[in-house]
């Protein structure tokens, strides 16, 4: 491995992690010329999965485009990048589980949309607006209104378990 700094090929791995679920491995390397530490990533690379566009046209799966997507539905939100890469390579394993040589391009923007929905639903409206092409405001009311109602029914559930009756009078 070249080192981005000097770009001489002599380095040490001082560290090897793996990810949760196994499927990533980190290496933290070491410069032998240099002494500049920088980390690599090895990942299973599946066999050419390809997206169903509209019209029939297909293209490679590109776990980068899935990034970028939701990078760009994150934007100014609390949520940080290893955050992201989590989902990705959660949008990444479903869809390889799920799918052997092809997936429709609608169903892999289901199966996005549903891993925004549990990390942020700010990000979850912004990627719909852009893959469901809202219109206007009624698009954007129409996709709430179930998270909307998904809250109140959370919070009543929550404050009836909250809310506890009073013990009857005992006896005398």
């Amino acid at each position: 491995m070249k080192c981005p700094n000097c770009k001489v090929d002599n380095d040490r791995v001082i560290d090897t992690r793996t990810n949760d679920d196994r499927t990533i491995i980190r290496r933290r390397r070491e410069c032998v010329k240099c002494g500049r530490r920088y980390s690599t990533y090895e990942r299973y690379e599946p066999t050419a999965l390809k997206v169903v566009k509209k019209g029939n046209v297909r293209e490679p799966f590109e776990r980068e485009k899935v990034l970028r997507g939701l990078e760009k539905a994150c934007w100014k939100r609390p949520i940080s990048h290893a955050q992201i890469e989590t989902v990705v390579n959660s949008i990444e394993c479903e869809v390889t589980d799920r799918f052997d040589v092809e997936v429709d391009s609608h169903e892999l923007g289901q199966i996005v949309m549903a891993h925004l929905k549990k990390l942020d639903q700010v990000a979850y409206v912004r990627f719909a607006s852009v893959y469901r092409q809202f219109k206007d405001v009624r698009d954007f009311v129409d996709e709430l209104q179930p998270i909307l109602l998904e809250q109140s029914e959370e919070f009543a559930a929550r404050a009836a378990s909250e809310a506890k009756p009073d013990p009857p009078p005992k006896p005398l």
